[in-house]
């Protein structure tokens, strides 16, 4: 784990083998960020370039996972296909999820993964890529952290620590928040934290949708 220098955002490092580890904000209140994400151009899992400027008109909600992971990254893909169901009638939010294991993740992974969530590929997307890449779009434009997990005991679970936060992207590219991914399981009331931020995402996203 390391510093992200003068960052705007701290995004705490999280192994896939480790203890779930989240943050929320301590006055309950959503997080203040307004910076673009920029540029970038991946593979979606169907074989087509997807950039930021095909994102441009929608509001989105991205993460970060990667298909081996034994740790937390199941339960944050639940929460987006949870979010996939409840924003349902809303085709405007879009949910994109980073594979921070690319070596790994081809497109046929990428596929067999989405298809055990049931992801609808019009509303989301699964992107991948050049790794050196992907992890630089997370830590310079994201500010989320991610990196080798270095320890020898490491296994092809937990081979990748990074952040579990969701980022909730608006209209014109700029990031208007993060929330967390999963419950904080170290917390005894982590479940109903949880459940506030996820609405407050939710609510968030659905602002960001008519402006």
């Amino acid at each position: 784990m390391w510093r992200l220098g003068s960052l705007l955002l701290l995004a705490l490092l999280t192994g896939c083998g480790a203890t779930r580890r989240e943050v929320t904000p301590a006055d309950n209140a959503d997080p203040v960020l307004d910076y673009p994400v920029g540029p970038f151009a991946l593979t979606e899992r169907s074989g087509r370039t997807v950039t930021d400027r095909d994102l441009h008109g929608t509001v989105w909600i991205a993460s970060f996972v990667f298909t081996r992971c034994t740790g937390p990254c199941p339960a944050v893909s639940a929460t987006v296909a949870r979010l996939q169901t409840e924003l349902k009638d809303y085709p405007g939010v879009k949910l994109v999820t980073f594979t921070v294991d690319p070596k790994h993740d081809d497109l046929t992974k990428l596929r067999e993964y989405a298809r055990s969530r049931n992801a609808d590929p019009e509303r989301w997307l699964f992107l991948t890529g050049d790794e050196a890449t992907i992890h630089a779009i997370l830590r310079d434009q994201f500010k989320q952290a991610v990196a080798r997990n270095d320890d020898p005991a490491a296994g092809p679970g937990d081979a990748f620590e990074h952040s579990t936060r969701l980022v909730l992207v608006d209209k014109n590219g700029v990031i208007r928040g993060t929330y967390p991914g999963l419950p904080d399981d170290r917390q005894p009331d982590g479940d109903r934290a949880f459940e506030t931020d996820l609405n407050r995402l939710k609510k968030r996203a659905l602002e960001l949708l008519q402006e």
